[in-house]
């Protein structure tokens, strides 16, 4: 896999040579190649790696999930003077604004250890379905709280409905009172 920044993708996808990356045709190396490793027949981590510090890739990765080339399922390198430098523990690549790091969790219904772009924070940067998820949990929450304040709304206006009818009724009470009064001859106003 590869990251490529500031290049412009081809409007016709379809001829091969717009579905291959030609550093001549995008006019520069990408800033990221992930390889992940199958078998110990790539030479990933001797051949690819000399040939990728050659072709001035900036950041090179290795994803080893089943620890066949070794002990560490991921390794990345930096480009240092044409030759690849081990980075830290961090993952970080500043040139690119972007991190990669191990991740557990469930991916399109299958649990396992994936390899996730990370934010400056180490943070997974959510997947375009992660994004829909929770933008769909963020309308929700949004119409669980309107509906929330319809019904306080809809609360309010009973209450102050009832507050109305009590008045009322008080009032007719009081009028009914004040015509019992003068009909006994007492004026209730005086």
């Amino acid at each position: 896999m590869l990251l490529s920044l500031d290049v412009q993708v081809p409007d016709d996808l379809w001829p091969k040579s717009h579905r291959s990356y030609f550093i001549w045709e995008y006019g520069k190396p990408p800033n990221v190649v992930i390889e992940v490793v199958s078998n110990r027949k790539g030479g990933e981590d001797t051949t690819k790696l000399k040939k990728y510090a050659q072709l001035g890739i900036g950041y090179y990765v290795l994803f080893d999930p089943q620890e066949m080339l070794s002990d560490q399922p991921l390794r990345a390198f930096r480009l240092v003077a044409n030759q690849y430098a081990p980075l830290n523990e961090s993952l970080w690549f500043p040139d690119v604004g972007l991190g990669i790091g191990l991740w557990e969790g469930r991916f399109e219904g299958h649990p396992n250890t994936w390899l996730r772009w990370r934010d400056q924070a180490g943070e997974p940067i959510p997947s375009g379905a992660e994004r829909a998820e929770e933008e769909h949990n963020r309308a929700n929450q949004e119409r669980y709280r309107a509906n929330q304040e319809r019904h306080r709304a809809n609360q309010e206006r009973h209450r102050a409905d009832q507050e109305r009818h009590r008045a009322d009724q008080e009032r007719q009470r009081a009028e009914l009172l004040a015509e019992q009064l003068r009909r006994l001859g007492v004026e209730p106003d005086g």
